[in-house]
């Protein structure tokens, strides 16, 4: 998101917040945060986790919309997967979850 904190809907809050509830994704979108983009292998190298959690975790970020990969090509012809942080900022007021709650489509677990 942009601009400042927007208003969710309850179930893309809910996934954002699910996304965010683990130490590595923490550290994923601090990598990203601070060193811009890259690629799958680099951003393993560099949060010490394996390519495989790597990339469970990176789409778990990306199908809540917090990160966005782009495929590209090297100069040597190898395919790398880069990805950034999206911009995004929600804030978490009582108001604001009253809102989202509103707007759920989820049924809540049992």
């Amino acid at each position: 998101m942009k601009a400042g904190a927007e208003a969710y809907d309850g179930d893309h809050l809910l996934a954002a917040l699910a996304a965010l509830a683990n130490p590595h994704r923490l550290r994923v979108i601090a990598a990203l945060a601070s060193g811009g983009r890259n690629y799958v292998s680099q951003l393993a190298r560099e949060i010490g986790i394996s390519r495989p959690l790597l990339h469970l975790h990176l789409q778990k970020l990306e199908e809540a919309g917090l990160v966005a990969s782009r495929l590209e090509l090297s100069a040597d012809g190898k395919a790398l997967n880069y990805f950034e942080v999206c911009d995004f900022s929600f804030a978490l007021t009582p108001a604001a979850i009253a809102a989202a709650a509103r707007s759920l489509t989820m049924k809540p677990e049992l």
